[in-house]
Parts: structure tokens; sequence; C-alpha cells
């Protein structure tokens, strides 16, 4: 399976549960692996052809940094199905950080797979 990524993406938003956390605006990084078939674009070299990873970053910079969820697995939920349902991916993996929320720790967060329609 071929696939394309996004590493490292950092957007700023309001997450979280506590009082403080609603008040401030924090950081978030964001990996994602996208399944699609490279073959296509590979042998036509143009863009059309491609999962266009600056539309999917762009996409999600726009949502992410305007969304207030309070859990991280509700914010990687809504990711995913805008990235499966916008832009044509059947199989994708997010990884969603949340750098300096633990003392002591780089990041926490969470990491899903999910299939188009599953």
């Amino acid at each position: 399976m071929d696939k394309v990524f996004i590493e490292g993406l950092e957007i700023e938003t309001t997450i979280g549960i506590y009082d403080w956390e609603r008040r401030i605006r924090q950081p978030l990084v964001i990996d994602l692996e996208m399944a699609f078939d490279n073959r296509v674009p590979a042998a036509s070299d143009a863009i059309g052809d491609t999962l266009d990873y600056k539309a999917v970053s762009k996409r999600l910079i726009e949502y992410v940094s305007q969304s207030e969820f309070g859990l991280v697995e509700t914010l990687a939920e809504r990711c995913a199905e805008i990235v499966l349902s916008e832009f044509g991916v059947t199989w994708l993996r997010l990884k969603l950080g949340k750098p300096g929320a633990v003392r002591g720790a780089r990041a926490v967060g969470v990491v899903i797979e999910r299939t188009r329609g599953a």
C-alpha cells in the first residue's frame, strides 16, 4: 500500500476539559498517513493526479484552529472523518499529540486508524 504522509503539522486551538484550558490556545501536532495509489501520479507527473497534501493540511488547519473540543479523541475522529470524506482517502492513520500536557512527557495524545465506511 502506498502512503502519502504529513508529519508534524502544528496547529493552535482551544482544547481541554479544565477551565484554564478553555481560556487559552494550545498547540497540537498532527501526523497523518493516508493510503493512496501513487502509480497514476508517478506515471503522469501531474499534480492533479495526486493526493494534494497541501490541500489536506490547509483543510485541517482551518478546521482544528476553529474547533473547541474538550477531548483530543473527539478532535481526532472529526479530522479523520474530514480526510476520509473530502479527499477520497480509503484508509488513514492519524496521530494527534498535545505537547506539554503532562509534566515529564514530550506529548500525550491518541493514534487512530480508520477506513472509509468503517
